[in-house]
This record gives structure tokens, C-alpha cells and sequence, in this order.
């Protein structure tokens, strides 16, 4: 049987001048709002991000999870880099979260991995390592063979991991994209039961018209293997595009998913 598509909505990010204000202010309305728009343009998840004032980060991303979480009944993505703001966000956190994220780097795998394992997490797991970015597929395939080892023998499921290979933007790396695609359906070949993200908008990074490049390349890799894209869940035109993505590609088995869009008036 096909897999779900899982969504992941990534609007709650302090980089966005709106949501910084809102986090400043406490304004938990704004971030219901927020949180509440993406859930019901489907996103499984609802990243939170508070990384802007590394000082506050620890309590902002424990209010933007209590406050998301107050919203909609969905998990949230904990995305930061911060150890102490993911342990004291997870400690708020209800139901199984979304860690974004570990890495092959020595340090962070031995921060981030026990924290995910004491509260039972399931882990987005970037590969690069401390020899930095990699390039290629097999460089890839290599890092994910290491932090796959490392999460099953710390006791997690490899059905709990999400691995990243990693998007560069096309405008300075334009070699890495087709080792990129085939990343996507390599590594979920090799480490069956295993999930696939991604940050869509990377791809774009520097070029004019950025959603018809990020749509265009959503399309790709879904039909190369992606399933759990981290986007935003409103831009219109965008849930219409992964779901047919997903039934060309057979990943919808039968086309149910796009049927079932279509009927409820998703395809928009």
C-alpha cells in the first residue's frame, strides 16, 4: 500500500517579520492564526521556529509550541540548533514531535539524539557531517548510512527519521540538483520504512519568481521519492500540485488521495 504524504508547514519561522513581531509582542493570536491556516490547508506538522534572538530562543520556542499546540491539534517540528531550547521545548510539548534536527556532526548528534530518544521523538536528520555540506549521492548515501546506525541502535524506529539530503540553491549549485532527486528515492530504497523532507524554498534562493521554481521542483521530487516536504501548506496551487505529483507518480495508489482532494475542493 502506498505511504501518506506528510506535510510539514513552516510559516511559524522568525525569520518572517511577522512572526518575530508576534513573538516579541507574546501575541498569541497572530500565532493561532497561524498555526490554525496551515493545519487546515493540511499540514500534518506545524514547524516552529524562535531562532532569531539566540537570548530568548529558549522561551520563545516553549511559548510558540504551548501556543500552536493550543490552537490546532497537531504536533510541531521543533526547529532550532539549541540544545536547551529543544529540551525545554520538548518538555512542553503534547504527543509525539518532530525534531528539526540532527546531523552527522560528532557534537550535535550527541545533544540532540538523546533528548529526541527520552521523549520519544521522531528526528529530521540532515546529512552533512563535520567535514561540511555534501556533494553528490554517494557522499549522501554515505552520512545517512552513519546517522541511521545511530538512531536505531539509540532505540528509535527507522521509520521515525527523516532524512534531509539537503537543497542548495540552483542559482550557485546547479550540478546538485539531479544528485538531490535521486537522493530522495535512494535513501528510502536503502532504509525502507524511512521518510524523505526537505526545505522547498532553498531551491529558489536568489532568483526571481521563487514559487514557480519551488512548485516546479516540488513536482520533481516527490516523483523522485520526497514525502514529507516542509513548505507552506497555503500557497495556493501548491496541494494541487503534490497531489497530482503523487499520482503520476504512483505514490497514490489508485489516485485515492487525488480523488478524495477533489471531491473536498483541496485542489486550489
Amino acid at each position: 500500500m502506498a505511504e501518506s504524504l506528510i506535510l510539514i508547514g513552516e510559516r511559524i519561522n522568525a525569520t518572517r517579520k511577522s512572526i518575530a513581531r508576534a513573538l516579541k509582542a507574546r501575541d498569541s493570536a497572530f500565532i493561532a492564526k497561524e498555526a490554525a491556516k496551515q493545519r487546515e490547508a493540511g499540514a500534518d506538522y506545524i514547524d516552529v521556529n524562535a531562532g532569531m534572538s539566540p537570548e530568548r530562543e529558549a522561551g520563545d520556542l516553549a511559548w510558540l509550541v504551548k501556543t500552536v499546540q493550543a490552537a490546532v491539534d497537531a504536533p510541531c517540528c521543533i526547529d532550532t540548533a539549541n540544545p536547551a531550547a529543544l529540551e525545554g521545548a520538548l518538555a512542553v510539548h503534547k504527543g509525539r514531535a518532530l525534531v528539526n534536527s540532527i546531523t552527522g556532526e560528532k557534537r550535535r548528534l550527541e545533544s540532540v539524539l538523546p533528548l529526541a530518544v527520552e521523549h520519544g521523538a521522531r528526528l529530521v536528520a540532515l546529512t552533512m557531517d563535520d567535514a561540511g555540506m555534501p556533494t553528490g549521492l554517494a557522499r549522501r548515501e554515505e552520512i545517512a548510512e552513519r546517522l541511521a546506525e545511530a538512531v536505531t541502535n539509540a532505540g528509535l524506529a527507522i521509520e521515525d527519521l527523516f532524512f534531509d539530503p539537503l537543497v542548495r540553491p540552483v542559482s550557485t549549485n546547479p550540478e546538485e540538483v539531479a544528485p538531490l532527486l535521486d537522493a530522495f528515492g535512494r535513501l528510502r530504497e536503502r532504509f525502507g520504512g524511512c521518510h524523505t523532507t526537505c526545505g522547498l524554498s532553498n531551491i529558489s534562493f536568489g532568483l526571481p519568481e521563487r514559487r514557480t521554481l519551488n512548485r516546479t521542483f516540488l513536482v520533481l521530487a516527490v516523483a523522485r521519492g520526497l514525502d514529507a516536504p516542509i513548505l507552506d501548506p497555503t500557497e495556493p496551487g501548491v496541494r494541487a500540485a503534490l497531489y497530482a505529483a503523487r499520482a503520476l507518480s504512483g505514490a497514490d495508489e489508485f489516485c485515492m488521495e487525488y480523488v478524495t482532494a477533489a471531491r473536498e475542493g483541496r485542489l486550489v
